[in-house]
């Protein structure tokens, strides 16, 4: 059973195969596909795609282990990227724009004027039928995915930078410098507020009601939603953490954190045993400058991304989606959409991904 690690240097993107038996770690893949640093990743359970300072978003095929072509809809950094399920794509960028993507012909439906200034986070309701944004116009703003359209704006006494969903969609967190604020989807109102010593890099839902919280520092820390509480804190690095990714396997949480000391590392987390920490299962020195982290799930093995968990759980939500697509055929094709089509550019080169390079002193590096 092996999945992959997708890590994300400054400019190239490089995977990592962690095999999950022996958890050995062997190089990969490299791919110079961006001309500048990259800024944002996403996943789902066939493709990788990567977003950058250079405007663009690259989309691989890690079934085929392809480069499939570059999306050029947005002016700016790209600063968001989700997938809903294995149908659609969602882009933020510094230009302001939502671009909703159907990811089987890679089209533009719809282009979203969504925020004033800068799009800096959006997340998609496990639902799939509505999406938060916010950006520095000090706005948070709820989508109507089914119909396209702002459903809600909140005003923000500062900028947010990160915004989240909870698995299970009853509440989301916003990330205003060191603070978090929880909020009750129901209300929409703010039920309770963390704050950490330093400003937060990157936040995950461990579980509906626990999430994992780093800073710019070496630490990990794991509170409660419920009762906003420091469940459990320690050091995961030598230098400040860059991005936190989780997934299940057989009942336990695995967390990988990527690091600005260049490590990549795999924890194996215990909810009955939270206040002890995690237990280190692996780790490897990508020697690179880390910016972003994904993980890519190999569909042979068994193993859910917590994350999706709601969204993909079932062949349902799929139907349930297929549906909400078809019967609001005047969001989903429209003369915009049309126009979309014609203006998006793809490039169709399908190039297969670079062997790593220095393969065999890496690996040597890595089992070593």
């Amino acid at each position: 059973t092996s999945k992959v690690s997708v890590c994300y240097t400054e400019h190239i993107p490089a995977g990592f195969a962690f095999h999950l038996q022996s958890w050995t770690v062997v190089p990969d893949f490299t791919h110079h596909a961006h001309t500048a640093s990259l800024s944002a990743v996403a996943v789902n359970n066939r493709y990788v795609v990567t977003g950058s300072r250079d405007e663009t978003i690259q989309i691989y095929d890690m079934k085929k282990k392809i480069e499939h072509g570059a999306l050029l809809q947005h002016n700016g950094t790209i600063t968001s990227l989700e997938f809903y399920g294995t149908s659609h794509l969602l882009s933020g960028a510094e230009d302001g724009l939502i671009c909703i993507w159907n990811t089987k012909r890679w089209e533009c439906l719809k282009s979203i004027k969504a925020h004033k200034g800068h799009v800096t986070s959006l997340s998609i309701h496990p639902s799939g039928k509505l999406a938060l944004s916010v950006g520095t116009d000090k706005t948070l703003r709820t989508w109507n995915l089914v119909e396209g359209r702002s459903a809600f704006i909140k005003n923000l006494k500062q900028n947010a930078h990160i915004i989240k969903w909870s698995p299970d969609g009853e509440k989301y967190v916003t990330v205003i410098a060191n603070k978090v604020d929880i909020y009750r989807l129901d209300t929409a109102s703010i039920t309770g507020t963390i704050t950490t010593e330093r400003r937060i890099s990157s936040l995950r839902f461990i579980t509906d009601s626990v999430l994992a919280i780093a800073g710019d520092d070496e630490m990990i820390r794991f509170y409660s939603c419920d009762s906003q509480k420091c469940l459990c804190e320690f050091k995961a690095h030598e230098n400040r953490i860059k991005d936190i990714y989780s997934f299940e396997r057989e009942g336990q949480h695995v967390i990988v954190t990527a690091s600005s000391d260049g490590y990549i590392k795999m924890w194996n987390l215990d909810l009955d045993k939270i206040r002890d920490g995690p237990s280190l299962l692996c780790e490897v020195n990508t020697k690179a400058r880390l910016t972003c982290l994904a993980v890519w799930l190999d569909q042979a093995s068994e193993i859910k991304e917590n994350s999706d968990k709601t969204a993909t759980s079932s062949q349902e939500t799929e139907d349930e989606k297929s549906s909400i697509v078809r019967t609001n055929k005047d969001f989903w094709t429209t003369k915009r959409v049309k126009i979309l089509k014609r203006k998006r550019k793809i490039i169709p080169e399908k190039q297969k991904l670079e062997a790593p390079v220095q393969k065999k002193k890496k690996k040597q590096n890595s089992s070593a």
